[in-house]
Order: structure tokens, then sequence, then C-alpha cells
């Protein structure tokens, strides 16, 4: 059952101090020079913590998929961490990553183990980006199961909601911290009226733009052709997949003493697919760039079930080639 608490400004503000002395790690969104991404806060930074607004520039994959990780040396996070602000689209995307990593045959335990030891404090949109487009897969602006507890800021109040079990005992805990009161009637149905029009706002600006089922189709039915002409502009610099929430391709290093290191890679590097004979699938631009494409619209998805593009954009915000994957989706329709 969901359980909503309000919090004065001030006083929200004095927990998260109270739990950063205790030793506690907060992450959350903060912006220099109009970007905002998370950050490790402490009593100077919490004041200028960004709220319900879309979108940090890291996904949250960032927490649970270190870019390089020794895997021969346990790699398990010590101690919980609290992550604040996480937006809908990376709480959706998580879905794909637990069914990957979290497989009842081979699961990744350091996954797991950062899994267990965050609290996920996700975060309605109330302000939105210029490439959002979550809701044209089917994912609202705003945190359903997936997180913990839901945050919203009214500017004088923080408004959270339970969304998990792990929630509600933090939610204790928090209570037991600081002040708090039950929310209005009319708080609720201030935030629900935002988020609404935040839904409203994103699906206008991406009226056309195909759902996720239809756009497995059209990748599918795309010619070589097609792929050769959107990709000529594509310089393989990852940034795509990289910047996105779920893609999750890594290589093994091999280092002395039976060392082995876990790199992040991405389908987009030349040479992704190479093999030891020298062949590569992939060793074409236009095949690499469809590739990406297949993954995200056909081949995760029947794999797993789950969507493997949650539309936050972050792909089209990165491409230094000024490539939007949602124009080239719209020029197969």
């Amino acid at each position: 059952m969901q359980k909503a608490i309000k919090i004065n400004k001030d006083e929200w503000n004095r927990l998260l101090i109270k739990l950063s002395d205790a030793g506690e790690r907060l992450y959350a969104p903060i912006r220099h020079n109009g970007v905002f991404d998370y950050e490790l806060i402490d009593t100077e930074s919490i004041g200028e913590i960004v709220y319900n607004e879309a979108k940090p520039a890291s996904p949250l994959k960032i927490f649970f998929l270190p870019i390089r990780l020794n895997v021969t040396g346990g790699g398990k996070t010590p101690g919980r961490i609290i992550i604040i602000g996480a937006p809908a689209c990376d709480i959706e995307g998580l879905k794909l990553l637990d069914a990957i990593y979290i497989d009842e045959k081979y699961t990744d335990e350091s996954y797991l183990s950062r899994r267990q030891n965050a609290i996920i404090i996700g975060a309605p949109c109330h302000k939105t980006a210029e490439n959002c487009h979550c809701t044209t897969y089917g994912v609202n602006p705003w945190p359903g199961d997936g997180c913990d507890i839901s945050l919203s800021s009214t500017g004088e109040d923080i408004i959270l909601t339970t969304m998990s079990e792990k929630g509600n005992g933090f939610m204790n805990e928090i209570k037991s911290l600081v002040d708090s009161t039950e929310p209005e009637a009319g708080d609720m149905e201030t935030l629900k009226r935002l988020q609404e029009a935040s839904a409203a706002e994103i699906a206008d600006k991406n009226d056309g733009l195909p759902g996720k089922e239809e756009t497995g189709k059209l990748v599918q039915a795309a010619e070589s052709s097609f792929w050769k002409e959107h990709s000529s502009k594509c310089v393989s610099c990852g940034a795509c997949a990289a910047i996105c929430p779920t893609c999750t391709c890594f290589l093994l290093i091999d280092r002395p003493g039976f060392e082995k290191i876990k790199q992040q890679d991405t389908c987009q590097y030349p040479a992704f697919e190479r093999v030891a004979g020298g062949e590569d699938p992939l060793k074409e631009l236009s095949v690499r760039f469809h590739n990406r494409y297949m993954c995200k619209f056909v081949w995760k998805p029947e794999r797993f079930g789950v969507l493997a593009c949650t539309g936050c954009g972050r792909c089209i915000d990165a491409c230094i080639a000024g490539i939007s994957k949602n124009e080239v989706i719209r020029e197969m329709t």
C-alpha cells in the first residue's frame, strides 16, 4: 500500500544534511553551466539539487554498471547509496538491465549487490526536455514500479510517496528524523495536473512518431539503401549507446594475475564484433547503424519482453553528427 508524506523544503534539506553527516552516500542532480547531472551531495550542494526536471545528463545505469570493473576482485558496493531524482525513463530502463543481469541461472553478483544496496527516489518530470518522447513507447513521465519512493517538489514542500517495500522502510526512517504531515487532497491534485500536463506536452510534440511495435516492423522492413543513406553522417563515436539507459554491451580485458576487467563497449565502434579470424559481421558502418535499431526495437524486446528504448532522447542529445533517431524512424513511415 502506498503511503505519502509532506515535508517542508527546509526540513527536507536538514534531513539530507543529517543523512550525509551520518555517512550516507546521497546522489542527486546538480546543475552546472545549464546542464545537470548526478553528484555526490554534501551540505554545500544540498540547496542546489534540481527537482522534477527532465533529465540528468547521465542515465541511471551508471550506478549499477561501472564503465570499468575488475570482475575477479569482487566488485561489490559496500553500504547503501541513495539516488535522488531518477526520471521514469531511466527507471523503466532498469527493467531490461534486471532481466539481463539478475537471471536465475546467470546472476551478475556485482550488479545484484549494487541494486540491493540502492534506494532509488524517482521524480516525476514536471518540466520536459526537447527530445523527450517516453509516452510514444508507453512510458509515463512519472515513476511507477521500479523505484522505491517518488518525490515531487511543490516549491515550498517535498511530497514523498512510497513505491516499494524498501521504500516503506526508508520512509519510516525519514519520519523518525524529521517532522512531516500527510499531504492534502489539493496537493495530490496539483501533482496530478503537473504530471498530466507533461505527458500531454510530450505526446503533442511527438505526434506521428510510431510506437514501439510499429517501429520494430519498420526497422525490419527498411532496405539496406535506407541505412546507408542515414548512417552516412555517423562518425562511430558510440555516444548514442554509451549514454543510453539500456545499452549494456561490454568486453572483458585479460590482465596479468588472472584479472579480468569488464569495460563498457558499444556496437557502434569499429571492430566491435571482429573475431580472432578477422571476420567482422558489423564491419560496414551502415550495418552497425542498422544493428542498433534492430537491437532496440526487435531483438531485445523479443528476448526479454521489455522495452529497450524508453524514449529519454539522450541519443539525440549526444549525437555530434546531429542524427535524430526519431527523424530516422519518421522517414521509414
